[in-house]
């Protein structure tokens, strides 16, 4: 089968249907529909873009192998993405072993950012970003992992536990708790520095605390074509 139109109109779950039956084509049409995404919930969960690639790779090579299992009971994204966080998860506790010092290379910092915008982007809004991403770096790994979720992807709550494969209440209670670990980190990016924003967002179930200020959009610039999938496996 031949080309991305083949697929127009096709749901996720039959194209993971399609692609367990041997359709080469369409498991290449589902990365394309979800990558960004997925890059997004990576690079925003693990702050460094090597690993937030490495990341998605593992997932996307998970996804390939364990499509067979795969039994409807969830949406084919939300699968996806549980994938994906629990692979970023996976390498941030490798990396928690090494224990860096906070990265404040300017240089790579930027190439966090979009590269339509890095170049033109305001000093103050690379500063915030900037600012956002080592704040994040500071939270346990499940707190983060939520927050990036729920405050920045813009997942209800239900969702994000659906993700996660925890209970609603364990992701109220995640987010609680990374909140208030980063208010007094990331209050004085606020107008006022008094930690309320300006305009009042939708509650999407939150607790109530600080809310992570949004990254550089609802989504990031992913790896090109040919990095998508280089191997390793994650977690299915």
């Amino acid at each position: 089968m031949a080309g991305g139109a083949t697929h127009d109109g096709v749901t996720d779950q039959d194209l993971l249907a399609r692609h367990v039956e041997g359709d080469p084509d369409a498991f290449g049409e589902l990365v394309r529909r979800h990558r960004d995404r997925l890059w997004a919930v990576a690079l925003r969960t693990l702050g460094d873009r090597e690993e937030a690639a490495d990341a998605v790779q593992d997932a996307l090579v998970s996804a390939y192998r364990a499509a067979h299992t795969f039994r409807g009971q969830a949406a084919v994204t939300t699968w996806l993405h549980r994938i994906t966080v629990n692979a970023c998860l996976d390498r941030a506790r490798k990396a928690a072993s090494r224990k860096t010092a906070p990265v404040d290379d300017t240089e790579r910092m930027e190439q966090l950012l979009e590269p339509h915008e890095s170049a033109s982007a305001p000093a103050e809004r690379n500063d915030l970003h900037r600012q956002l991403l080592e704040a994040l770096g500071t939270l346990p790994t499940d707190q983060r992992a939520a927050l990036v979720l729920v405050d920045m992807q813009g997942y209800p709550v239900a969702e994000a536990a659906r993700i996660l494969d925890v209970p609603a209440g364990t992701i109220k209670s995640r987010c609680a708790r990374g909140r208030a670990r980063l208010l007094p980190l990331l209050a004085h990016l606020r107008p006022d520095g008094s930690g309320e924003s300006r305009k009042p967002g939708p509650e999407r179930n939150r607790t109530q605390g600080a809310s992570v200020p949004p990254a550089a959009g609802p989504s990031e610039a992913g790896p090109g074509d040919s990095t998508a999938v280089k191997g390793g496996g994650g977690r299915a």
